[in-house]
Formats: structure tokens, sequence, C-alpha cells
């Protein structure tokens, strides 16, 4: 084979993308996002209107159809991305803020403390994400804000641990040894060695727990623990189209799709920013 038709052979493949789960991920979320920032500035109908038939087909004004309350479909459809997207962001913000602190405090303490924080975070991790968010929104009651910072504290453990993992690896560096010998303090090592280190590793398992939170919101919205009407989660919409399914399949199979859309999408972009941090795994496949 000549050197001409290596190189043509050659050149497609260096053009192609560095992971195509990356860029359907992206085209997912994408779409989530811009829905919910439409939402914020038009809507079809108002969440509240009423006025339409029950149970509608789609077409004509209402493009998905109505509920069993006769509320337009697509309207809350964008209300849930706007919630989705605000519980996700939201969760993961405090999970990522708890976390990252205790796994720090875990990885520059002393070894009896150390193994005391670990031992904590692997007990509060055996429990799963919805069953501790459930006992958290029950005790602090039903709201958006309940929601978030319930699924936040039960996905920081997670964190917490994973950080703790990574600050201890860094710290074993010879470089994070060369800048302690140098008289740098601990704040300093941790801002420009510690988490620079850390942070391609640890963004992979936030965007991973982005889709954990959203999953565990339209849980607790199914089981009523949600946050209550208006706010038009889709769990709370897969929940109320139980009873019509067969009647009017439209109601469960729109949020389900969505929800599906942009799980599935937060999973693709974590897992082509792992291909990207990580060249010997691209070069795998």
């Amino acid at each position: 084979m000549s050197a001409t038709v290596i190189a043509q052979t050659i050149e497609p493949r260096a053009l192609r993308p560095r992971s195509w789960t990356l860029v359907v991920g992206l085209v997912l979320v994408g779409a989530v996002v811009a829905t919910a920032l439409v939402s914020l500035l038009w809507l079809p109908f108002s969440p509240e209107d009423t006025t339409g038939s029950r149970l509608e087909g789609p077409g004509g004004a209402h493009w998905l159809g109505t509920d069993r309350l006769g509320r337009d479909l697509a309207t809350q459809l964008m209300i849930g991305a706007r919630i989705a997207l605000l519980v996700g962001l939201g969760s993961v913000a405090v999970g990522a803020i708890i976390g990252i602190t205790i796994g720090l405090t875990a990885a520059f303490a002393a070894s009896w403390l150390d193994d005391t924080i670990s031992a904590a975070l692997d007990v509060v991790i055996a429990f799963p994400v919805l069953l501790l968010a459930m006992l958290i929104v029950a005790a602090q009651g039903s709201s958006l804000a309940s929601v978030i910072l319930a699924i936040g504290l039960a996905m920081s453990a997670i964190v917490a641990r994973l950080t703790r993992v990574l600050t201890k690896r860094v710290l074993a560096e010879q470089f994070v040894t060369a800048a302690r010998t140098s008289g740098t303090r601990w704040p300093g090592i941790v801002v420009r060695h510690i988490l620079p280190n850390i942070w391609p590793t640890l963004s992979v398992n936030l965007a991973l727990q982005f889709g954990v939170a959203v999953l565990a919101e339209a849980s607790l919205s199914y089981l009523g623990l949600g946050a209550p009407p208006p706010n038009a989660s889709w769990g709370r919409l897969l929940q109320e189209a139980q009873g019509t399914v067969v009647t009017a399949p439209i109601g469960a199979i729109a949020p389900g799709l969505a929800l599906i859309a942009l799980v599935l999408g937060v999973n693709f972009v974590a897992d082509g920013l792992r291909d990207v941090a990580d060249p010997s795994r691209r070069r795998s496949r």
C-alpha cells in the first residue's frame, strides 16, 4: 500500500470526533437545556390553564395533547425540564461543596480521624440515595428546596469518599512533597496542587451524580414527596398519567422519554469526558 493511500485512510479517522458519546450527550442535554430556557420566556399555555378538553390527543393548539385535568401537556413538559435541571444542578452543587470539604478534611486529618470519617462515609453510602432523600424530605417537608438539599446531602458521601482517595493519591506525589518542604501552607497546596489534579476525575463523577439526582427527584415526585403543585415535575406527570396510560398513553410516554433523554445524555457526556481525560481508554476502543 502506497503512502498516499495510507494517508487517505488515516486522515478521515483523525478528523472524527474524539468521542461520539460526548457529541450525542451534548445534543440530548442541549435540547433539554434549550427547552428549559425557552420555558422561562414563553409557554404555549399557562400552567394553571385547564380550559382544554380532558385527555385530548396531540394536535391543534395542544401539540402533545392535554392531561386528565385539561392542562396542556407540552407546557407541563417544558416546566418539568426546568425543574429537572434546577434539581440536578442544585443537588450536585450541594453534594460537591459538602463532599469535597469532607473528603479534603479526611485526607489531611490524623490517622484516627481519617479512619472515623471513612467508616462514617461507608455507613452512609450503604444506604441508597433515594432512601436517604426520602427520609430527609419526610423530616423537612415537601418543597423544591428540600428535595435539592436532600438529594445533595445523600450524594455528598460518594463525592467525599472519591475526593479523599484522589487527594491521598496526589499527596503522595513528589511535587506536593517539594511544595511542603518549600514552606507552602496547606491552603496553597489544596488550591495549587490538589484541586487541579483531582478535578478531571471528580467532574466525571459529578456528571454521573447529576443523572442520579434527576432520577431521584423524579422518583420522589412519583411517590408524592417531590415539589408540590404547580411544579410540573416529570415524575409527578408520570404518576398522574398511570391511571390513563391505556386510554391516553402520550401522557406517560412524553415525560418518560424526556427523563430518559436527559439522564442518557448526561451519562453520555460523563462517558465522553472520561474518554477525553484518559487518552489510553480512548485508544483502546
